[in-house]
């Protein structure tokens, strides 16, 4: 495990590893694409979180400077996001980390300064991801992960068309990519 990672587990209070945690972290699916569920309370943005730092730092323990985002998170709604991005914040900060949020019902001229500032991982909401990615506020170019969380959600709650605008136009299939 990475060493920034494992210090901000233990200031967390963590000692071991839930099973999801565990499985996702199997270094025999460093390179596969995840389809994880698990019940809630289980630990599972953690488990995404850790799955894919790897892949977002490589060999280093700390992030460089902010760009373009590394790795985007889609929640279906502002709140899933908004806690997703406090625990990818306490979980990468010490890696130095930028995350940064895109939700509905916040200001959209805030959001969209933060991104150009820069930032590692975007949490975002699939129609407010939308509308910044049609006014051209956000480069997915860089990316290296994608996590659809709660997906099924996100599809009971009509973000169908919403994410086939995203899968099939804008977000690529670069050779790092993995999607969790």
């Amino acid at each position: 495990m990475i060493q920034t990672l494992a210090d901000a587990l233990a200031a967390q209070g963590y000692e071991t590893l839930t099973p999801v945690q565990e499985a996702v972290t199997d270094p025999a699916l460093n390179d596969a694409d995840l389809l994880v569920s698990a019940q809630t309370g289980s630990g599972k943005t953690v488990g995404f979180g850790l799955a894919i730092a790897p892949t977002l730092l490589g060999d280093q323990t700390r992030f460089g400077p902010a760009g373009t985002p590394l790795a985007l998170v889609i929640a279906p709604t502002r709140e899933l996001a908004m806690q997703v991005a406090r625990e990818l914040g306490w979980l990468y900060g010490q890696a130095g980390a930028i995350v940064t949020t895109c939700v509905g019902g916040m200001d959209q001229r805030t959001e969209r300064r933060a991104l150009d500032r820069g930032a590692h991982v975007v949490v975002a909401t699939p129609g407010r991801l939308c509308d910044h990615i049609k006014r051209g506020n956000i480069d997915l170019s860089n990316l290296r992960a994608v996590v659809l969380d709660e997906a099924d959600e996100m599809l009971d709650l009509g973000f169908r068309d919403e994410l086939e605008y995203l899968s099939l136009i804008h977000i690529s299939e670069p050779t790092r990519l993995r999607r969790i």
